[in-house]
């Protein structure tokens, strides 16, 4: 994933997790420090895992035979869900690999 595609993703989550908040949404060139970022993210952890029990009900409702629940909606949810966690494992590693050269600078 290109560092163009995680500020994609780190706008998306921001405007997801404003809009969580039932703030309105921040332009994509906010100042960096225009939010708390820890807020940020653990909304943002919060809504993948929110998506990761949805998917999991639905697969668990269609297992059981509920009549309301179809395969396609499953297999959507379930697609939802790992492409929310993928894309969150990507802005985790993202920000290992910056806080780790940082604390390789020298001073």
């Amino acid at each position: 994933m290109s560092s163009l595609e995680i500020n994609r993703v780190l706008a998306e989550m921001r405007a997801l997790s404003t809009q969580a908040a039932g703030k309105p949404a921040l332009p994509a060139t906010a100042a960096p420090g225009a939010t708390d970022f820890g807020s940020v993210l653990k909304a943002s952890l919060d809504k993948v895992n929110q998506m990761q029990q949805n998917a999991t009900s639905a697969a668990q409702a269609f297992e059981a035979g509920a009549p309301n629940v179809d395969i396609t909606g499953v297999m959507i949810e379930v697609q939802k869900a790992g492409l929310a966690f993928k894309a969150m494992t990507e802005v985790r590693n993202k920000l290992v690999n910056a806080y780790q050269e940082i604390m390789n600078m020298s001073m």
